[in-house]
């Protein structure tokens, strides 16, 4: 087995390697004076099972094109098979047509991924689950809800006094799952907007008065919807809120909103490797997720069961 690592999320690679009692692979990823990026592979991989540890990560396209391009590298060395670690799959949004002449870019990802060589994927939390479906290879989807629901049980605890949260109704599995895992009820963000134009209204389907409210999701971005839904529901009479979410994008003044916000806390994982900004805030923490990747990397490749890892 050997192990790759890009620029996207190195400190995450080390931390796999050093779960795994393996070192990484020696790889040089650099660029040109006109920012083409060139790959080389310094030790020997033919015959060898490589996996590359690249979240496709802001900035999403030059990450993109260095997973790609290592998979082709390491094809043309001969790897017996290489796997695509993606903890964060970017432009996992964009897996439906949402108006007239739009993309599917998800699925031309996958299409990239796929043709440039790699024979499998491991990801975590695809925002959607049926992105699995658009590769034409094995994908393993894990999930970061066993690792939470262990920091909530310390930090927060469990039971009728803890309510889940789904911030809106497309992240009610998601948030059933992580209920049931603590045996605590659950609750729904209902936000809508009845005109163009109007601020959203949101409305709470279950009782959260007297609650310590854990709101749940897989990509916190700009901030916005997370801050305003902990509002709602403080004015519905919760004690306090705290989000626990998978990916943290949080893009432009998303530290700052959150940081601003009535959050208790936020609590993301380091799929995404943390700006200086997150690394300072008062009420953003990070867990690793590196020894969940790195035990579901293990496991593949001595061909056990992945999914045994979340029974």
């Amino acid at each position: 087995m050997k192990l790759i690592s890009g620029n996207s999320n190195r400190p995450l690679a080390e931390a796999i390697a050093a779960y795994l009692q393996t070192p990484l692979t020696k790889c040089t990823v650099r660029r040109f004076a006109d920012m083409e990026i060139f790959v080389e592979v310094q030790d020997n991989v033919r015959g060898d099972d490589v996996f590359i540890i690249q979240p496709t990560s802001f900035p999403t396209n030059d990450h993109l094109m260095e997973l790609l391009i290592i998979i082709d590298a390491l094809r043309r060395a001969s790897a017996r098979r290489i796997t695509a670690v993606m903890p964060y799959f970017g432009y996992a949004r964009q897996d439906r047509k949402p108006g007239p002449r739009t993309p599917i870019s998800a699925k031309l990802v996958a299409n990239m991924i796929t043709r440039a060589g790699a024979d499998r994927v491991l990801t975590l939390d695809l925002h959607a689950g049926q992105i699995q479906g658009f590769f034409d290879i094995p994908t393993d989807n894990l999930f970061a809800a066993p690792v939470m629901m262990r920091d909530v049980e310390a930090n927060i605890g469990k039971g009728d006094n803890v309510m889940v949260v789904s911030p809106d109704v497309g992240g009610v599995v998601r948030a059933r799952g992580y209920a049931k895992r603590i045996g605590a009820p659950l609750a729904i963000v209902d936000k809508r907007r009845d005109r163009p134009g109007e601020s959203e209204v949101m409305n709470i389907i279950g009782d959260v008065k007297g609650k310590s409210c854990i709101l749940v999701d897989d990509i916190i971005d700009s901030g916005g919807t997370l801050c305003n839904a902990a509002d709602a529901l403080l004015a519905q009479g919760a004690t306090d809120v705290s989000a626990y979410i998978t990916h943290g994008v949080l893009s432009g003044g998303a530290v700052a909103r959150v940081t601003a916000s009535n959050l208790k806390e936020l609590v993301v994982t380091d799929t995404i490797q943390a700006t200086e900004a997150v690394r300072v805030s008062q009420n953003i923490r990070v867990v690793s997720i590196a020894p969940l990747i790195g035990e579901a990397i293990g496991r593949t490749s001595r061909e056990e069961s992945v999914s045994s890892l979340f029974h």
